[in-house]
């Protein structure tokens, strides 16, 4: 026997492309579409079959992700909140650092809101298959506060699960979350598991979303048969809800912000930022925009230590866009769609979710979690949460630019801010030509995980 070890042959990989996937989604609404104008205009119905058969399997897929997710995401949210510490001085950044990323987004999540209720995404077209569900849900919109309460604790843990109800499972997870937190070491294994959990979540929601194009094509091309060409209309004020939500914040908060908290000129820093706004724009992800955005925090006067600190904190945690205007916009476009009558408590479960829930979900935190979390909050169906969340996925490449380029702006802004009130911003530096924000060497390279973690698989959850 040869000691000598034969070549291994070389294996095929078909490695994702985020670009060519978004210009599929693409081609796959426009070709819905004109799949279900065929069908309607020569009642093919076997084509209306076909097409409603494709979309339905794609949203079975995603409503069985949407329960294990909310759960491991809030639980593993809530334990993750032991790392932040240190001494004073880190626990007083890291304090002020989270109450302005709290407050901005609230700001942002009120916008969204008055966007939405302006422009009214989706309503004027109810394709609930559940209208039972409906009146239950619009009942419980001019209730008391007690009948929310009441409904929040399930008989037993199981059947909150088997049920599909997602009010009670958000509940379970924040207590779960809680006790587990309050261990610390000793639910270090419960921890890990639901750890590993939402990773095989993540990785089969990976799988599922590579079908979004041919789900498109099912659900836009179902649509258009069963609804004509005005299903449009709900998708076109959806994306333009998004895009005026997030320019209001982009354009308008921060600017104010920045002038009269931090006393930047926003023309400054849009002028020092400008690369790295474009660049996520294009790449529509915040996790490989880090290292443009940590240094150009540092360009605008931040100090390196604590934008080194705050900026890949805000990564994870801070995503106005994506977890607070969106979100806000998402819902009330699923609410309008089926039918749904939002009231008070509604708004204020909205509000709250985008404020605490993308600190409580550190780490994890994206356009799908906290859109699934909003929706399981105001106690939608998963079967609706996956089918609206599924229809807004046909547009969300476009959506997804202005998003990640609101959130990317939000995770410079907030530093500057915080390191104006705390004497770490250097004038000097501010107020140096403005510079591309260009990153050298081993300590300002892109980290592993904002390249991808090398598997091809793609992401949906984060922005």
């Amino acid at each position: 026997m040869s000691d000598v070890e034969s070549p291994r042959p070389a294996r095929f990989r078909l490695r994702f492309n985020p670009k060519l996937f978004a210009l599929a989604v693409l081609a796959s609404l426009v070709l819905g579409a004109l799949l279900g104008w065929v069908a309607d205009s020569t009642g093919a119905e076997w084509l209306v079959t076909t097409l409603d058969t494709i979309g339905s399997t794609f949203t079975k897929l995603l409503t069985f992700t949407v329960l294990p997710l909310i759960f491991t995401a809030i639980v593993l949210g809530i334990t993750s909140l032991r790392s932040v510490g240190g001494g004073r001085t880190a626990a007083r950044l890291g304090g002020k650092t989270a109450v302005w990323f709290a407050a901005t987004s609230l700001i942002a999540v009120l916008i969204g809101i008055g966007v939405a209720n302006l422009l009214r995404p989706g309503q004027g077209l109810d394709i609930s298959p559940d209208r039972q569900r409906v009146e239950e849900v619009n009942d419980m919109s001019g209730g008391s506060w007690l009948d929310l309460v009441t409904g929040l604790v399930p008989e037993h843990l199981v059947g909150a699960f088997a049920n599909g109800e997602t009010l009670q499972v958000v509940f379970v997870s924040l207590l779960v979350g809680a006790a587990a937190y309050s261990l610390g070491d000793k639910a270090g294994p419960f921890v890990e598991f639901n750890r590993a959990v939402f990773e095989i979540i993540q990785r089969v929601l990976g799988w599922i979303i590579r079908l979004a194009p041919l789900g498109t094509l099912g659900l836009i091309g179902n649509a258009v048969a069963s609804y004509g060409n005005e299903f449009f209309v709900p998708l076109l004020k959806l994306t333009g809800a998004t895009y005026l939500g997030c320019a209001l914040v982009l354009f308008a908060v921060y600017p104010l912000l920045l002038w009269f908290v931090a006393r930047v000129s926003p023309a400054k820093f849009f002028g020092k930022a400008w690369t790295v706004l474009q660049f996520a724009f294009v790449s529509r992800s915040s996790g490989a925009s880090l290292p443009l955005s940590r240094q150009t925090a540092i360009n605008l006067g931040v100090e390196r230590s604590y934008a080194s600190f705050a900026v890949p904190l805000a990564t994870t945690t801070k995503m106005d866009g994506c977890a607070a205007v969106y979100p806000a916009v998402g819902s009330i476009f699923i609410a309008n769609l089926f039918g749904f009558q939002m009231g008070p408590v509604q708004y204020l479960t909205i509000v709250a979710v985008a404020v605490f829930g993308a600190i409580a979900t550190a780490g994890v935190t994206g356009w799908f979690t906290m859109l699934t979390l909003t929706v399981g909050a105001l106690d939608f169906p998963p079967a609706m949460i996956a089918t609206g969340i599924a229809i807004a996925y046909a547009v969300d490449p476009i959506m997804d630019m202005m998003r990640t380029m609101t959130n990317v702006a939000g995770q410079i802004t907030v530093p500057t801010v915080v390191a104006r009130t705390e004497g770490l911003l250097d004038d000097e530096v501010l107020r140096a030509p403005s510079a591309p924000p260009l990153f050298n060497g081993p300590e300002e390279s892109e980290p592993a995980d904002a390249r991808g973690s090398g598997t091809g698989e793609p992401v949906p959850a984060r922005s």
